[in-house]
């Protein structure tokens, strides 16, 4: 098998004595929030289960307090929830909040994630304001007593945006990389469709998060080195736990010569180990969360977390026949292929012309 393999110890090389230090200090206000936790769970009396709650919900203002002190030295992290205003931070703990939930089922579940792909957007391009504008006139159904047009002044963002690609990190990161390139087309004054790369990377999960390989599969990832030269290059990842997936995908582009204009990494939530990997790692990289989680387990999933988003997303497929990149796109269903059309089409045209 052609694989390229990254192993824990590299990813850890790139963390600051500063950045070990705010890490380890992470990890033991965890540890006292998982004290609550089983306090929480075994408490025979509603009294004793408030005051317990009380003390989770002191230890929570203190981590989230922290991670805001961290980032705020990290201009390359990215947190929806610390960025935005008062008044948008209801509407981003509610969304994180129904991700989280088990009782959330799979349409549910995917909906949320498109909100929070949209906001995300947002918060890298919507804030964007310049002199320039760009002017879209739309025909209307309205059609008596004449055909009707709109006239809408946009922002002239095309040169932010239009040099883009789309990089798929198979499995859970299809649908978000087809929101987000689906987000770029309406932006566009020109309805740009982003070219996309599509990479099959998985993490050996029978290790730990010490020890834990990233392994990119290049027999079953399919991309052009040539569309990714000097280009800004979009990953859109559910969850991002240790980073290393997105470092070994980027790494291994530089080795082969390519020199990407700019790295950007969109994530629903990211363990704070993982953000600081990220942007340490890479040069020219931006990480754009909407919610930042405090630690990770000995396995590297990120907590409190949201399980394994790729198979809320997608279901779980059995480990002896997983779905090929047609068949997942084929599952999402006639709705979803509808409305990412133009990006369906440069997908399966990526697909395809690799297999020729």
């Amino acid at each position: 098998m052609n694989q390229v393999i990254l192993k824990a110890e590299a990813l850890d090389g790139f963390l600051s004595e500063s950045d070990k230090t705010y890490i380890a200090r992470m990890d033991k206000f965890y540890r006292e929030a998982m004290i609550s936790f089983s306090m929480i769970s075994a408490a025979p009396l509603e009294a004793d289960r408030r005051r317990e709650e009380e003390e989770l919900i002191r230890l929570y203002n203190e981590m989230g307090q922290l991670m805001q002190d961290i980032c705020k030295d990290e201009p390359a992290i990215n947190v929806y929830s610390f960025l935005t205003p008062n008044e948008s931070h209801g509407e981003a703990s509610r969304l994180i909040a129904k991700l989280r939930d088990i009782r959330t089922e799979r349409e549910e579940f995917v909906y949320y994630i498109q909100r929070a792909y949209e906001m995300l957007f947002k918060l890298a391009y919507g804030g964007i304001q310049g002199g320039n504008k760009n002017y879209l006139i739309v025909k209307t159904p309205v059609s008596s007593p004449v055909q009707n047009y709109a006239v809408h002044k946009i922002p002239n963002v095309d040169d932010k945006i239009e040099n883009a690609v789309m990089c798929v990190m198979l499995r859970g990161a299809l649908l978000p990389s087809m929101i987000l390139s689906k987000e770029i087309e309406e932006y566009s004054s020109h309805g740009y469709v982003t070219p996309f790369a599509l990479f099959r990377i998985k993490r050996d999960d029978g290790k730990s998060e010490n020890t834990m390989e990233y392994m990119l599969d290049l027999d079953r990832s399919f991309f052009d080195l040539s569309v990714l030269e000097g280009r800004d290059l979009i990953f859109a990842d559910p969850m991002n736990a240790t980073g290393g997936s997105l470092v070994t995908v980027v790494k291994y582009l530089m080795d082969q010569g390519i020199k990407p204009r700019s790295v950007q990494f969109f994530n629903v939530i990211s363990a704070l180990k993982g953000a600081l990997r990220v942007v340490r790692a890479l040069d020219n990289c931006r990480v754009y969360t909407m919610w930042m989680d405090p630690v990770l387990n000995q396995a590297a999933y990120i907590m409190p977390g949201l399980g394994d988003a790729g198979d809320r997303i997608n279901s779980r497929d059995p480990e002896e026949y997983p779905r090929n990149i047609i068949q997942l796109i084929a599952d999402y269903g006639s709705n979803i292929a509808r409305l990412y059309r133009a990006q369906l089409r440069e997908i399966e045209a990526t697909v395809l012309g690799a297999q020729k």
